[in-house]
């Protein structure tokens, strides 16, 4: 084993990916539920990567990037998307039965899941600072859900489950990331949640067509899924999984807030102290991996 290092300049940049991948999913969030009472989740899954699609082939031959999409890696593809399709329908399952910031909270359960996991299929360092930074977060998700026996209800459990869809997703995104572009991993990502949704939504033999309303929705839905996975591929080719994925968790604050203003969702003030515990394993993540000056990741030769 021997360690590659990451430039600290590198570990910034990719925390700012993150970031545009944070406003990104919280404008999905907005649409996916905007469009609920008229579409079910595998409508809107067809709909948001059939125009995603149109996005992506438009772009790739108007740039010559069309040029990169391969097929040298179908089963990495596959498995990745079988990963997000179903944990993307089950987050837009759970963002119509239960509160943004509840839905968001069990979303990031994904990035322990990457914690434990990237080790064995990123061949990633496991450093003590990040495993702290990670238990952090979770004890703050764990004061915003505050899940218990009585509360526990079809739209958590879904939303918890998203959050291992994700987690396959954001792992073999990462092992895409060393052999396959940007618009390789997009193309093959829309081509082919197109034809799972469309399988999946024909399957009662009814597809609903979306009304005129609802389709501004759909397009903030499929631009803004095409941004999170462009920052968050960004982030990922840049900085070790581990490290990118803690920053996502600065979606509960936004979201939260958005729920407040938007939908009449209350913030109480256990929202606002898991959310400052939550700031706080993210910056102990951040400050430990740039105060070291290069954070290795470990691979074999």
């Amino acid at each position: 084993m021997r360690a590659v290092q990451t430039d600290p300049a590198d570990v910034l940049r990719a925390a700012a990916w993150m970031l545009g991948a944070v406003l990104s999913f919280s404008a999905m969030a907005v649409g996916g539920r905007s469009v609920s009472f008229e579409l079910d989740t595998f409508e809107i899954m067809m709909y948001r990567s059939l125009i995603g699609l149109v996005f992506v082939v438009c772009v790739a031959w108007l740039s010559g990037a069309h040029r990169t999409i391969t097929t040298r890696q179908p089963g990495l593809h596959l498995l990745r998307n079988v990963f997000h399709f179903t944990g993307q329908n089950l987050w837009f399952f759970a963002i119509t039965l239960i509160p943004l910031a509840q839905v968001f909270a069990l979303e990031f359960t994904s990035p322990l899941w990457v914690l434990l996991l990237s080790p064995l299929i990123l061949g990633e360092q496991m450093t003590r600072v990040r495993v702290l930074a990670a238990c952090v977060g979770f004890i703050g998700i764990l004061i915003v859900a505050r899940p218990s026996p009585d509360s526990v209800n079809i739209g958590m459990l879904a939303a918890a489950c998203a959050a291992i869809g994700f987690a396959g997703s954001i792992m073999f995104t990462k092992r895409l990331t060393r052999t396959e572009t940007l618009t390789c991993i997009l193309f093959w990502m829309t081509l082919s949640q197109s034809i799972f949704g469309l399988i999946c939504a024909g399957l009662d033999g009814d597809i609903a067509l979306p009304s005129a309303a609802s389709v501004p929705w759909l397009v903030v839905i499929a631009c803004g899924g095409l941004m999170a996975h462009f920052c968050l591929t960004t982030a990922l080719s840049m900085a070790p999984a581990t490290l990118v994925s803690p920053v996502d968790f600065t979606r509960l604050p936004l979201i939260a807030v958005i729920g407040l203003v938007v939908y009449d969702e209350p913030v109480d003030v256990f929202v606002i102290l898991g959310a400052a515990i939550i700031f706080g394993g993210n910056y102990l993540n951040l400050w430990s991996e740039t105060r070291k000056g290069r954070p290795a990741v470990a691979r074999t030769r």
